[in-house]
């Protein structure tokens, strides 16, 4: 039997429904463009290899700003990684890329007083450290890897750059222990099935299209680079410092790691811009990362972790302007 909800329950009805819609309002506010035109114009956005998740994402992403910046024309090209990433930014060549931590404070070090001119706009995600080997390889430990034949990543690559860190702090020579050969992660794996190398390196996010794809139809694992060896790593440089001790999880690669995590090495990747790039762009760019990660994590895993709470730190850059008054406009 209905009964009729006395006077206050009707009121706090209509109070509830009033700020259910005040609550709706200000979802849409913050997932809808801000209200004015769009940017337009033209930007360049530098990715990685074609095999690799810096390249998906930034292809994903490109659809996404066509959403909300419909005359804005993105232009991405290819790169060999982080390390040169960075440089294009730096020198112009690029107006926003993806580079990981330590190839920015690298760049610094490398360039003092170059890295004034880089901003950051999202922490994104975590690349994972993957050295590779077949199956029945009797490499157990970094420190098996000499005298091997082992890619260590393109010339300017964030991949190259934490090699050959990894390989020293095992007491491995890169330059005279192991024969090093660049490859990455576009022909790594097929060296690799083909026995013309022993093992590979891999700093990407996970899962990594590259390896997935050598999985099917190639068995091979995982050698752990353990905690042990990551605080060695540390004593190294202050870029090392952007490196931590981590388990791969066990979802990554299924069908290869069978349930188990591997112990390896994270680094925290961040999509950067410079201080003369327009802020209001950078905002309306940041808007987009940050409304787009579900439906870019639907393709790139990836993407699923980039979080508005963590975004904001971009260590070692500074926030860009632009970035930053998007962040205090969802500010709690």
């Amino acid at each position: 039997m209905s009964k009729v909800f006395p006077p206050i329950g009707r009121r706090r009805a209509l109070q509830g429904t009033a700020a259910a819609v005040v609550v709706l309002g200000l979802l849409l506010w913050w997932l809808l463009p801000l209200g004015e035109d769009p940017p337009s114009g033209r930007i360049t956005f530098s990715t990685g290899t074609t095999s690799g998740v810096y390249y998906e994402y930034g292809t994903r992403l490109r659809t996404a700003l066509a959403e909300d910046m419909p005359d804005l024309d993105v232009n991405l090209t290819a790169s060999n990684g982080s390390q040169e990433n960075v440089a294009r930014v730096a020198t112009g060549q690029a107006d926003f890329t993806i580079a990981a931590a330590d190839a920015v404070e690298t760049y610094e070090k490398d360039h003092p007083g170059a890295s004034a001119r880089l901003r950051g706009v999202a922490r994104l995600y975590d690349d994972y450290v993957q050295l590779v080997v077949p199956r029945d390889s009797d490499v157990r430990s970094v420190a098996d890897l000499k005298g091997r034949t082992v890619a260590t990543g393109l010339p300017r690559s964030g991949v190259r750059l934490i090699a050959e860190r990894v390989l020293m702090a095992a007491g491995v020579d890169p330059a005279k222990d192991i024969t090093a050969v660049s490859e990455g992660i576009d022909t790594g794996p097929e060296r690799l099935k083909q026995g013309k190398i022993d093992a590979f390196f891999w700093s990407g996010g996970v899962p990594t299209a590259g390896l997935e794809k050598l999985a099917d139809g190639f068995t091979f694992r995982f050698v752990p680079i353990d905690a042990a060896l990551v605080a060695k790593m540390h004593r190294q440089d202050d870029a090392t410092g952007f490196y931590r001790a981590t388990n791969m999880p066990e979802s990554a690669y299924p069908v290869i790691q069978n349930g188990s995590t591997v112990p390896t090495i994270a680094v925290s990747n961040l999509l950067m811009t410079r201080t003369d790039v327009d802020p209001r762009l950078t905002e309306w760019l940041t808007r987009t990362v940050i409304k787009s990660r579900d439906n870019i994590g639907r393709h790139v895993h990836s993407a699923q972790l980039v979080d508005l709470r963590t975004a904001i730190y971009t260590d070692p850059l500074p926030l860009h302007e632009g970035a930053r008054r998007y962040y205090r406009s969802v500010k709690p």
